[in-house]
């Protein structure tokens, strides 16, 4: 066997990656920033070289044949352990006094934020670089220390170490909450909600988290379905806005919403809710030993620990 068949230059493999991952010539161009028509002949290239018939085409769609699917699922693996090897060799020769951490973006302006003078005061030589992502970190593809995440702890391959067990509250503008205003002139806290309560109220929504409303309803044996759902938002920031704007109620962690209560721009009728998710620190297994990481972390548990 011609060993210079078994090992196809990168070049080839990428493009034929990319392609098999989109079902698209054009959008695998687009993500390594070539022409459509030089990652068609990379991947006529590929098919001419190893004597496989790697797509099969109709029109203008691309579908890999069974070879070659099975084909791609190997290549994406090699694929990432190279970018993941290449990754550890570039962080392993930058400076140990930076850390590069993703955040959600609102827990990192309403919490994170404010408080990060005090880690800088406690390791003044230290620098925490942040990056705002909404999606998933993908410590084999990015350039990432560390990230901040929500969900249920399981992901695969990385360490996650539980910061906060997220408990929702119901916030509105105290405009939109009569019921809410005379439970806190009388000092007193409705125990649960009824529908009577929350009878024509707009629901608003962030969208990473579906199921946020139908959970908060099942802990008080309410019927999600009869209430009025309403506009959805990326970010849970958009929807506090909104909240406050007055346009509708929304569910979001209390911990983010603290000073808009203590401000009384918002009220929060009702007694917390612990959702099925928490936020997680999670990161690589080569970044374990970084010392910032270990120094941001455990100042991250403490302060945590703190607020509780």
């Amino acid at each position: 066997m011609n060993y210079r068949k078994l090992t196809p230059s990168m070049s080839l493999l990428l493009a034929f990656e990319a392609s098999a991952r989109h079902e698209s010539f054009t959008r695998a161009a687009e993500e390594l920033s070539l022409t459509q028509s030089a990652v068609s002949r990379q991947v006529q290239a590929l098919e001419a070289m190893l004597d496989l018939t790697l797509f099969t085409r109709e029109g203008k769609r691309i579908v890999p044949t069974d070879i070659g699917r099975a084909y791609m699922a190997e290549i994406s693996h090699a694929l990432s352990l190279i970018r993941s090897a290449t990754l550890q060799a570039l962080t392993s020769n930058a400076p140990k006094t930076q850390l590069r951490v993703a955040t959600l973006p609102t827990f990192g302006a309403k919490w994170l934020l404010p408080r990060l003078h005090r880690f800088y005061q406690a390791h003044p030589d230290l620098q925490v670089d942040l990056d705002s992502r909404i999606e998933a970190a993908d410590f084999s593809t990015q350039d990432l220390d560390a990230a901040i995440v929500v969900g249920d702890g399981r992901w695969p391959g990385v360490t996650a170490h539980r910061l906060y067990a997220e408990e929702l509250v119901l916030v509105g503008n105290p405009a939109a909450l009569p019921f809410a205003r005379r439970s806190s002139r009388s000092r007193r806290r409705a125990a649960a909600p009824t529908m009577e309560a929350l009878e024509g109220l707009t629901l608003l929504r962030v969208r990473s988290f579906p199921d946020a409303w139908r959970e908060w309803c099942a802990h008080f044996g309410l019927p999600h379905d009869a209430l009025k759902p309403g506009p959805s938002f990326e970010l849970t920031s958009h929807l506090i806005q909104a909240v406050v704007a007055g346009i509708g109620v929304g569910l979001v962690p209390r911990m983010l919403v603290e000073d808009e209560l203590k401000e009384h721009r918002l009220l929060s009728p009702f007694e917390a809710v612990q959702s099925s998710r928490s936020y997680y620190l999670v990161y690589p297994e080569r970044a374990q030993r970084h010392p910032v990481l270990v120094a941001f972390r455990d100042w991250l548990l403490q302060e945590l620990a703190g607020a509780s």
